[in-house]
């Protein structure tokens, strides 16, 4: 395992825990020699976490598609910057690029990413290690739903349990490489 795909919010968020967190999670995986791709950007989440990781030694790699380089900074102090023609393209770079993912807190886009990872574990398009960590309860309600849709058959437990779920980022990172052996 060399490198964690890492999907969070472009903004802080309304807690100061989430940039602490981001900024944890950051430092832990360059301390487990993991290098990040991230979606590029030097605003909220993704810049704390990009950061942490550059100040602790690691590797960064940022995946930035065009039609956000004007409106996100783009992170140029990182070890490389990849910029791709669409979403479609920076999604599929990311993917290839990790050997896992986790999803931090963030919004809609962090979701719409982290949910085709889980997509495409399910139908068997790769079988790379896939983390929520659930920073001060944020993602109590998705694990809920997630619940929901197993009850109701439209998640087999399997599929389920393949989703590696933690509060602190050091705990998420033992279970994804635990995973992976």
């Amino acid at each position: 395992m060399k490198r964690i795909a890492v999907y969070c919010g472009s903004r802080d968020g309304a807690k100061p825990i989430f940039k602490q967190e981001a900024k944890m999670l950051g430092t832990t995986l360059a301390n487990e020699k993991l290098g990040l791709v991230y979606g590029g950007a030097t605003v909220g989440l993704m810049g704390e976490i990009a950061n942490a990781v550059m100040e602790t030694g690691g590797e960064v790699i940022g995946v930035m598609p065009e039609v956000l380089i004007a409106r996100e900074i783009t992170a140029h102090h990182i070890t490389k910057v990849i910029e791709t023609n669409s979403m479609h393209e920076r999604k599929q770079q990311m993917i290839d690029l990790a050997d896992g993912f986790i999803a931090m807190p963030g919004g809609p886009g962090t979701m719409e990413e982290w949910f085709e990872v889980v997509t495409w574990a399910k139908i068997g398009l790769h079988q790379k290690p896939i983390g929520l960590l659930n920073t001060n309860g944020f993602y109590d309600g998705l694990i809920q739903f997630l619940e929901t849709m197993e009850e109701n058959g439209f998640l087999s437990g399997p599929e389920r349990s393949q989703l590696i779920i933690e509060n602190t980022s050091e705990r998420l990172i033992e279970r994804i490489k635990e995973n992976m052996q």
